[in-house]
């Protein structure tokens, strides 16, 4: 039995999955201490189930076998600059990276919030993995020094072209640990894609919320423990899919887009389609993305992040500023929607239960699509605003929709979240509309029936050794991420490779992305 878990801004929902059958549900606010509102969630779907169901289906602690839980604390606590680990940012790129140094494109507040320390020093290689200058490593020694004087927690070494070629930054570490043992050090060429600046962005993101990221594993861990479940933990990743609870620890940036993700894979797993535009409506916001081969696709472009741009794995989605709690005007003969919201204040402020502000909501119920609250309290609403603020939140909808088609062709659309009754049973450039049953907890399915994955981005000479067997070894070290994040290695396969030749670089060169993914590894490990 697996529990999957998916704490939101306004609520945590959590299921219980077992033989693929969702036994058990529940939606619960989100509590300022996350681990809180997962305990009260886990022990709700523990106490709640009825005593007259069958005994497969009973919720008991001791046939948990794993819990996977997507959360949106560390970006959370990233762009509002809570919690951060005072960090470094060492570069190995000197002498051919001078002009623009470590941070140089952050906003002031986050940089201060870091104690900007930055440290350039000798190193890097080419496209090729030849060595551009040598290790400056006498800098290093002293970079350690001025780290303890400072009282730095934690480090970010990124290194030029270390995608090809981490052995500068390994042996960098190497350095500073020797001096300051207990130092959380990230490493660029386990982050981010081919682009210093970018990637050295997601390092330096990722070093600051490692230690959050220790104290928030071990919360978690505690609150299974509270409540008697001795099964794994896992967390889910940007691009879907699950990494290990140890893996958490070392790289939070992972979790970002875990909220999308979930409902996306949800919708796939509820729906049985792999192909299909998702729309995900919840109280506040509208999330929209598209499934390829059951994955959501991802981002093509470097995503921004408080401010900050880096290129890690992001998916691709388009959120709208609307959702149930929306707020309705009418201003003449217009009426808008959004994308201000009531939020999780639905329950006191929509009309339809009892308040006095005019939300999405009940113009769903106005019209008859949904039944919530008291729809007598919205019987008397002008019929024209009705129309009117449901044809707007239909026609914003499917324009985003339009514009993350990659071609004219209607599509299947998929239709999750709380706030799904604001849509109509068909939409332009749908070629239908599917609302899969549970759906507005396919956030909490997705985590929960959510596989391990790993992915890599390397630049290649072919002509060296062949195209075969560089593309070989970019799939081997795709499916080693894939077992490190907590797959059984017996069930890793490769679902995405990209091979683009690059025609502005000497030689046969090629960039290759690989990902790889398999069934989570709930016994003894199988090494490759």
């Amino acid at each position: 039995m697996r529990i999957g878990i998916d704490v939101g801004g306004t609520n945590t929902d959590a299921v219980a999955v077992s033989g693929g059958k969702v036994i058990a549900s529940v939606k619960r606010p989100t509590t300022p201490v996350v681990a809180d509102g997962i305990i009260g969630s886990l022990r709700y779907l523990l106490d709640t189930t009825p005593g007259s169901q069958p005994d497969a289906d009973r919720v008991r602690p001791g046939d948990v076998t794993a819990v996977m839980v997507g959360t949106t604390q560390f970006v959370n606590a990233f762009v509002q600059a809570k919690d951060l680990a005072r960090t470094a940012a060492v570069r190995l790129g000197l002498p051919a990276t001078l002009c623009l140094p470590p941070l140089v494109d952050w906003p002031p507040g986050l940089g201060r919030a870091l104690g900007q320390q930055v440290f350039m020093c000798g190193g890097g290689h080419e496209y090729d993995g030849t060595e551009i200058a040598p290790l400056d490593r006498d800098t290093l020694h002293k970079v350690a020094d001025q780290l303890a004087a400072q009282a730095v927690a934690s480090v970010a070494i990124t290194s030029v072209f270390s995608p090809i070629n981490a052995e500068f930054e390994v042996e960098a570490a190497a350095i500073l640990w020797e001096h300051l043992p207990h130092l959380e050090i990230t490493l660029s060429s386990d982050i981010g894609r081919i682009g210093l600046l970018e990637r050295e962005n997601a390092t330096v993101i990722n070093a600051c919320l490692r230690v959050l990221a220790a104290d928030t594993v071990q919360a978690l861990e505690d609150a299974l423990a509270t409540v008697g479940i001795t099964g794994e933990l896992f967390m889910s990743q940007n691009d879907g899919t699950l990494m290990s609870a140890q893996y958490a620890r070392k790289f939070p940036v992972a979790t970002f887009a875990s909220g999308p993700t979930n409902s996306m894979r949800g919708a796939a797993f509820l729906s049985g389609l792999s192909e299909a535009a998702v729309v995900d409506i919840g109280g506040t916001t509208a999330d929209i993305g598209i499934l390829s081969h059951g994955f959501p696709r991802q981002a093509p472009l470097a995503a921004d992040i408080g401010g900050v741009r880096t290129n890690f794995r992001m998916p691709d989605v388009v959120s709208l500023g609307l959702g149930g709690g929306s707020i309705v005007r009418r201003t003449g003969a217009a009426v808008t929607v959004g994308p201000d919201s009531v939020g999780y204040e639905i329950r006191i402020k929509g009309l339809v239960f009892g308040g006095d502000t005019l939300t999405a909501t009940d113009l769903s119920v106005a019209a008859g699509r949904a039944d919530i609250g008291d729809p007598g309290l919205v019987r008397g609403l002008d019929r024209a605003v009705v129309a009117a603020g449901l044809a707007r939140i239909e026609a914003n909808v499917a324009e985003a929709i339009d514009r993350m088609k990659v071609s004219a062709d209607p599509v299947p659309v998929v239709v999750v979240g709380g706030g799904g009754a604001l849509l109509p049973e068909s939409l332009p450039g749908a070629s239908l509309v599917v609302r899969p049953g549970q759906g507005d907890v396919a956030n909490a399915i997705g985590a929960a029936m959510a596989q391990a994955g790993g992915e890599v981005d390397r630049i290649i000479d072919a002509g060296s050794g062949g195209r075969q067997r560089a593309v070989d070894q970019v799939i081997s070290e795709a499916v080693r991420r894939a077992v490190e994040a907590g797959a059984d290695a017996r069930s890793v396969e490769v679902v995405e490779i990209d091979e683009v030749p690059i025609s502005y670089l000497p030689g046969n060169s090629l960039r290759i992305r690989v990902k790889a993914v398999g069934d989570l590894r709930t016994g003894p490990r199988h090494d490759i």
